[in-house]
């Protein structure tokens, strides 16, 4: 069994994944009112890859014998001011789910959880991966402008994306 601390810290962290889901689904929707459904399925993809995430805090929780305690999910924005705003936004969400996962380990580490610390490791990866992936699309938005062919090509980019789950031995 964990350390209370760190289950109270590892379900926070569950539950601030399924937040991170629900996000990326209202922006989703958001890109798909805007008519821009590449921008949408990029979203839906990375709800996706979020609702995973929390998926593997759960099994974790449950494989070391912890309680998993799901809080209220607080409603997301729905509206942004641009899909250059709405990437924004995406960044330092990732940046900002970064310095969680930063938390965590440093509580492992301070708790010498080392069965913890080393589940945590793929989300450290993870959380590299996230802010490089967001990062470059931002880039790619701002490149595009306000160009409605800029826009509309960047659309048809993120259009290609698909989900791949992690194995089952991550």
């Amino acid at each position: 069994m964990i350390d209370e601390k760190m289950q109270e810290a590892l379900n926070y962290q569950m539950n601030r994944e399924l937040y991170s889901g629900y996000l990326y689904l209202a922006m989703g929707a958001y890109f798909e009112d805007q008519d821009l459904p590449g921008f949408g399925n990029w979203m839906r993809v990375q709800a996706q890859e979020e609702l995973t995430h929390a998926m593997k805090f759960y099994d974790y929780l449950v494989q070391r014998d912890s309680r998993v305690l799901l809080a209220e999910i607080e409603k997301p924005p729905s509206e942004w001011d641009s899909p250059l705003a709405a990437f924004e936004h995406v960044y330092e969400h990732e940046q900002m789910v970064t310095g969680l996962i930063n938390g965590l380990v440093d509580l492992a580490m301070e708790l010498s959880d080392h069965a913890t610390n080393n589940f945590l490791q793929w989300f450290v990866a993870e959380q590299v991966e996230e802010e490089e992936s967001s990062s470059g699309v931002l880039q790619k938005v701002k490149l595009a402008g306000k160009s409605g062919s800029g826009l509309y090509m960047l659309d048809q980019e993120l259009a290609q994306r698909v989900f791949n789950p992690p194995a089952a031995s991550e």
